[in-house]
């Protein structure tokens, strides 16, 4: 049985990839700090009677949380095979009007975390010859985003860190993969607390089990850099050919409220 460990699987695309996983029989480690939802998701997947789910409580941001992952592991005699780190949160607003600590807290788990875990797992999958590693990363990495400065650069980390790592493990049989959705249904949106920002008024925002779907997908392509959405996709590519200036005051004006 193949194994994926998902971190931040206990809402939006994390929750929707733990499913899809559980539906092809995978087992699924499942990592989120709210054990409630995670057991949520364990109940859901039961009724399909396929997979197996492994709920893993624990908060990330913790300094000793990888440790902690690897220990179980290596104590459960688990291999895993699919790599998911969708844990992170964004903020929103001014740097100066943002709790400090909740910045720090979001730098840890959307880089310092995502780094360490993909530091302490790769050698293994390395040594075995397979293995698949998706970073979610965002379309917010394309260029610097006014009122989301630090979540956005953080997510800048993650793809660049992702393409870098792609090309290092060439010819290992492992492969990484950044998925870059854009604004997407999911509890991000309140717990940046951005109901107002303009970024959600658009229409026909995409599902989390939509981009779920598509993240699947393209990690089983070995695909190095996805970006859903056709609209998504010629925006972020494009981004590189306004003068920089210039794409800070568009972003600004695309997430003020």
């Amino acid at each position: 049985m193949e194994t994926a460990l998902i971190t931040g699987a206990s809402s939006g695309i994390g929750y929707e990839l733990a499913k899809i996983h559980a539906s092809k029989g995978h087992r699924v480690i499942a990592i989120a700090r709210r054990t409630d939802l995670l057991n949520a998701l364990r109940e859901e997947c039961a009724q399909m009677g396929k997979g197996e789910i492994v709920v893993w409580p624990m908060d990330l941001a913790h300094h000793d949380a990888v440790n902690t992952i690897m220990q179980r592991l290596s104590d459960e005699n688990m291999a895993v095979d699919f790599l998911i780190k969708n844990a992170g949160f964004g903020t929103f607003g001014l740097l100066v009007e943002t709790d400090q600590r909740q910045t720090e807290e979001m730098l840890r788990l959307n880089i310092v975390s995502l780094t360490a875990l993909t530091h302490a797992m790769l050698p293994r999958m390395i040594a075995r010859g397979s293995g698949c590693i998706m970073n979610i990363a965002s379309t917010a990495a394309f260029q610097p985003v006014p009122l989301m400065a630090a979540y956005a650069a953080s997510k800048s980390y993650v793809l660049h860190f992702s393409e870098a790592l792609a090309n290092e493990v060439k010819g290992t049989g492992v492969s990484i993969t950044a998925l870059c959705p854009g604004v997407t249904e999911s509890g991000f949106k309140a717990a940046a607390k951005m109901e107002n920002s303009g970024l959600f008024k658009r229409r026909g925002i995409p599902s989390s089990f939509d981009v779920a779907k598509f993240a699947y997908k393209a990690m089983q392509e070995k695909k190095t850099l996805s970006i859903h959405g056709w609209i998504n996709s010629f925006l972020a590519r494009s981004a590189g050919f306004f003068p920089r200036n210039l794409q800070v005051i568009i972003a600004r004006k695309v997430a003020e409220k």
